[in-house]
């Protein structure tokens, strides 16, 4: 699956884009300023999601890798 298919798929789950993830880590405080909070640690945002937004692991780490910048 290509990373482009999981962005896709989340959005069809949860109704949210990229961007929309973006907001709702800067409000738990993982994000500041558009870039990762060098203190949190992948963990604690996968588990985030998959308790949230009941995403799998892989979907998971497509969002933090959204949220370290890959665009594709």
């Amino acid at each position: 699956m290509s990373f482009q298919a999981y962005i896709d798929n989340i959005q069809a789950k949860t109704g949210k884009s990229p961007e929309e993830f973006k907001q709702l880590a800067e409000q738990k405080g993982f994000m500041a300023n558009g870039a990762l909070v060098p203190t949190v640690k992948a963990t604690e945002i996968t588990n985030w999601l998959k308790a949230e937004f009941e995403l799998g692991h892989g979907h998971a780490m497509a969002i933090y890798a959204v949220f370290k910048g890959k665009t594709e």
